[in-house]
């Protein structure tokens, strides 16, 4: 399963967002710096809209919704990558996952200090940004020496290598995320093989006062996340994890209450599953109806695999339909009267929402 790890300055609301998307109270929440010290680990659903309509088109006992690991890691401060605030250790927690979230903090509360002193959501997310720069530039520098140790003996591949880090140090002193370069396939395997901090796709998640929900206070940091590729959501993190706490019919007569139709946490999920570069196709019989991710740009045998290695080995076709002609048929034997019940082969490229039933042999 991938990883997601929740990141942003102390007191910023990410263990509070964390405990809203976990609908727990796992991680410790203090209105003082470095409460998180281990990371917080939980298993998310995704949520879809799909998996219940097609749970009772198949009578599925049971749904069963694809899910997302979330880390919630402690926060960084200014120095991180020089080791203050024990940076060194809540570095490397970023590094074993797999995408950020960012929390950004963009609400004022005297009962919790600001670690810079003053509310500047574009100073915070330079400040995350700087260090993880600042720490990439210190993984490529040392690797750089490594390889001009071997360029001096001869080695021709280290030349190439070499020349690579060289352009990847620049654009990290320029203030470039690796994420954001065109590179070549060898220098993919060897980017992949540096594990950068600013390699990994990022996500800002604006955490708001309750009373500012729609107000435009992301609006400052969408242009600046949309130049380099960044979605943005914005977010109540206090007033989500209060809906974690409520049953679903009172949580959403809250909801309604202040005007809004999904909790943000919900968006926030899925933005956080797209970042991943994740589609979802669905597996269904009598038993269980199953929302399974996949890597978008996947075949039919690679789906089968992802359900089980037995059926990737023994695959002989893939029997597959798209939700939305499912739902307008609103029923499997209506598709197969009409033809649109599609068999397709083992590089049939996936397609989000399709249904999929695989043909191997035992």
């Amino acid at each position: 399963m991938l990883r997601v790890g929740i990141v942003g300055l102390p007191n910023a609301g990410k263990s509070t967002l964390f405990n809203a998307l976990t609908r727990s109270r796992q991680a410790a929440v203090a209105s003082y710096p470095f409460c998180t010290i281990e990371p917080n680990v939980g298993v998310i659903a995704v949520p879809d809209g799909r998996l219940p309509r097609l749970a009772e088109l198949y009578r599925s006992r049971e749904a069963i919704p694809a899910a997302v690991e979330f880390f919630d890691i402690a926060g960084l401060v200014r120095g991180a990558s020089r080791g203050e605030g024990l940076g060194n250790q809540f570095l490397a927690h970023i590094r074993q996952t797999d995408a950020i979230v960012e929390v950004v903090r963009a609400f004022a509360d005297p009962n919790v200090a600001h670690v810079e002193a003053s509310l500047d959501p574009a100073r915070d997310v330079e400040t995350i940004r700087t260090e993880l720069l600042l720490a990439d530039l210190g993984t490529v520098e040392r690797r750089r020496e490594a390889t001009a140790r071997k360029v001096k003996v001869g080695d021709k591949a280290a030349q190439h290598e070499l020349a690579f880090l060289d352009r990847l140090a620049a654009a990290l002193d320029d203030g470039t995320p690796a994420r954001a370069l065109a590179l070549h396939d060898d220098e993919r395997a060897v980017l992949a093989e540096l594990f950068l901090l600013t390699a990994k796709p990022i996500l800002y998640a604006v955490n708001v006062g309750e009373g500012a929900l729609g107000g435009g206070e992301a609006a400052t940091l969408r242009d600046a996340a949309l130049r380099e590729g960044a979605p943005v959501v914005e977010v109540c993190a206090d007033l989500e994890a209060q809906l974690a706490d409520l049953s679903p019919a009172e949580a959403s007569e809250y909801l309604a209450a202040a005007g809004l139709a999904t909790r943000g946490t919900d968006e926030l999920i899925r933005a956080a599953h797209r970042l991943l570069e994740l589609l979802v196709f669905f597996t269904c019989n009598e038993k269980e109806a199953r929302a399974r991710s996949l890597r978008a740009g996947s075949s039919a045998v690679e789906a089968a695999a992802a359900v089980h290695t037995d059926m990737a080995k023994g695959f002989i076709a893939a029997e597959v339909i798209g939700c939305a002609e499912l739902f307008a048929l609103g029923s499997l034997a209506k598709a197969r009267e009409r033809g649109v019940l599609k068999l397709e082969g083992r590089d049939y490229v996936v397609r989000d929402g399709d249904v999929v039933q695989f043909r191997f042999h035992a």
